[in-house]
């Protein structure tokens, strides 16, 4: 249920030194969009914590680092709808 920033501390080192050394997607993946289908929306979508301590915006599907603001506004071809909302599951029923 990674998503929210505070899923971060949850998760502690998880990911490991591998998602530091992803590259960064460029525009031939990430497409520019104005519709609710972004990044961030996303069941491949994860934040991590970084080396530094700075959240590191990550795509699973593609094994690659987001710039940070390219979550808001881009998508890819492979975007899929968040699984915990299609199960039925809402923070505020938490």
């Amino acid at each position: 249920m990674a998503g929210f920033l505070s899923d971060v501390l949850v998760q502690g080192g998880a990911p490991g030194p591998a998602v530091d050394a992803w590259p960064y997607l460029d525009q031939a993946v990430l497409l520019r969009t104005r519709s609710p289908k972004v990044c961030m929306t996303c069941h491949w979508f994860r934040h991590h914590a970084g080396a530094s301590g700075i959240p590191l915006l990550t795509c699973h599907l593609h094994q690659g680092l987001i710039t940070h603001g390219e979550h808001l506004t881009s998508r890819c071809q492979g975007w899929t709808d968040d699984m915990v909302r299609q199960n039925g599951w809402a923070p505020e029923a938490a």
